[in-house]
Parts: structure tokens; sequence; C-alpha cells
């Protein structure tokens, strides 16, 4: 799996802030933890970067992801009763636009963390998820 070594890292981080804090709070609190745990891992955070949407050549808005890690996994903290394929399919516009391969939905509503890892397919050139 592309990047499993990060994005095992990152659930892992998830899980010691939810622990932590416990669920239920707000998601911001959440990212903010999350950017403390994975800097004190070594990992490198850009928090609400913006990336530029075109269409036609021209500039329609902007995308603005909650986390990126290492320059190569978009983080997407979540407080929600469960994911749907909105978020889904909210991640895979993500992975296109910002052109990285793998997000990870982390959703710290319940006591213990669930977590869904979305993949961008290359091969094919159509978003896949697992």
């Amino acid at each position: 799996m592309r990047h499993d070594d990060l994005t095992r890292d990152i659930i892992g981080a998830s899980m010691t802030v939810l622990n932590a804090l416990r669920p239920g709070l707000d998601e911001r609190i959440y990212e903010r933890a999350l950017v403390v745990e994975l800097e004190s891992r070594g990992h490198r955070i850009d928090q609400q970067r913006e990336f530029p949407v075109r269409y036609r050549g021209h500039l329609v808005g902007k995308l603005v992801p909650d986390l990126i890690v290492d320059d190569t996994v978009i983080a997407d903290p979540k407080v929600v009763s469960s994911f749907g394929d909105s978020h889904v399919a909210q991640m895979l516009g993500y992975l296109s636009i910002s052109n990285l391969d793998v997000a990870l939905l982390l959703n710290f509503k319940e006591s213990k963390l669930q977590w869904r890892r979305v993949v961008r397919n290359l091969d094919i050139g159509r978003p896949d998820r697992t």
C-alpha cells in the first residue's frame, strides 16, 4: 500500500490524541492536538494549506485540507456518526486537486478511533478507495 508506514503512524498518533482527550470534542481541538502529536514524532505538518481550484483556466476557488503530513498524506479529523460516501468523495476531490495519492479520514466521535484510508488510483486514471 502507498505510504503505509506514514498512514500507520498518523493513525497511531490519532489514537494517542483520542485516548488523552476522550471523544466528542470539536474537530478543531483534535486537529490542533494531532499537529502537536505528529510534530513530536518528527513529522512536518501543513495546516489549512490552500490549493487553487481552476476550471477552464479560471481560478474559481480554493481547496483547504485540514492537515497535510510530510507533503504526502491528507489527514482529515472529523467528529461524525459515521463516514459516508460524501466524506470519501470529498477526499477524492482533495486528492485530485492537490495531486496527492492518499488521504485519511479520522473520526474522533467514539471512544475507539474510526478511520478510513482513501487512495487515488493513478494506474488507470480514476479514483479508487481502500
